[in-house]
């Protein structure tokens, strides 16, 4: 069975209780973008690792138990004495749109790839995985000089016949400045096998209007895979000069779109991994998605996910 390891950062979640977006009282979870796909790679049952750093406090410990009950490997993840992970709030619109807030500038995951002690051992443990998988919130989270590191272990790792994956994954408020952004992406992005994309993040970060100016920047990186997410509306693929479209059918309960683009990755890694084809792969990755865009917070109960999806 191929492996595959995620990067980035567990937070500790506060969601809507309910419906009434008025109500002070919130649900306490753990989430976080490449955490959430992770979790969803292990139940769709794909071999997954894990790779962030976090504290020795309660919510640390509770994070690698809900890690340890998915089946995800740990040993990818670091723990610093007295420090505790970042912390994020949902609010939801009547259309399940939702606007994030954040205490995250102390997390250890900030740290990540920047201890010199710490970041050979997790390049070994990184190196014996088939498929690596990051955000541009991986990035955005990290200290210049250790994204630089990353980009020259990710160079390695492919090298050496290993594969990654990469979700752009934009959020401006997590950058110094557009161009740091830019170049933070485009480093990624050459050392990327399998690209999935939003028009809306690369609208913000680049100005584009199209999918077409996309392709155009990205064409002289020779990435194997452009997986672009639109949303309601159809998903499109491009390997090489082929093009491939594959509906999405129209979900009416929306209730939360958090994490919903997470869970399309991993539906789509996971068929990718097994060698399924591209369009079928769109299809299981639109189908996770919208199971949980139906549920609040960024990870549903594991039987809730797994019975929906086996009725779709």
């Amino acid at each position: 069975m191929l492996k595959i390891v995620a990067i980035g950062e567990v937070m500790i979640e506060l969601s809507p209780s309910s419906p009434d977006s008025t109500l002070e009282r919130k649900a306490l979870s753990y989430a976080g973008d490449t955490y959430n796909t992770a979790i969803t790679l292990a139940r769709l049952g794909v071999s997954t690792s894990y790779c962030t750093r976090l504290g020795d406090d309660t919510h640390s410990r509770n994070i690698l138990t809900k890690l340890g009950n998915e089946g995800i490997e740990t040993n990818c993840i670091t723990q610093v004495e007295n420090e505790v992970p970042g912390l994020y709030m949902i609010q939801n619109t009547p259309d399940g749109e939702r606007e994030f807030f954040y205490w995250r500038s102390a997390s250890p995951a900030r740290q990540l790839f920047s201890m010199y002690g710490e970041r050979e051992h997790i390049a070994n443990t990184l190196m014996k995985h088939d498929w690596l998988y990051l955000s541009g919130i991986t990035l955005a989270i990290m200290a210049a000089p250790a994204r630089d590191y990353l980009f020259k272990f990710l160079s390695t790792f492919r090298n050496k016949g290993g594969k990654v994956a990469f979700d752009s994954n934009y959020r401006p408020r997590l950058w110094d400045n557009t161009e740091a952004a830019q170049n933070a992406m485009l480093g990624a992005m050459t050392h990327t096998d399998l690209a999935l994309l939003t028009l809306d993040d690369e609208e913000m970060l680049w100005g584009d209007h199209d999918i077409q100016s996309t392709r155009q920047r990205y064409a002289p990186l020779n990435i194997s895979e452009l997986v672009f997410k639109c949303g309601a509306n159809d998903v499109i693929i491009f390997q090489g000069d082929i093009e491939t479209r594959v509906p999405v059918a129209p979900i009416n309960n929306v209730v939360d779109t958090t994490a919903a683009g997470d869970t399309f990755n991993a539906g789509y890694l996971s068929a990718r991994i097994n060698s399924h084809s591209p369009l079928q792969a769109a299809a299981l990755a639109s189908r996770c998605a919208g199971v949980v865009i139906q549920h609040r917070g960024g990870v549903i109960d594991k039987d809730i996910f797994l019975n929906e999806i086996a009725q779709q």
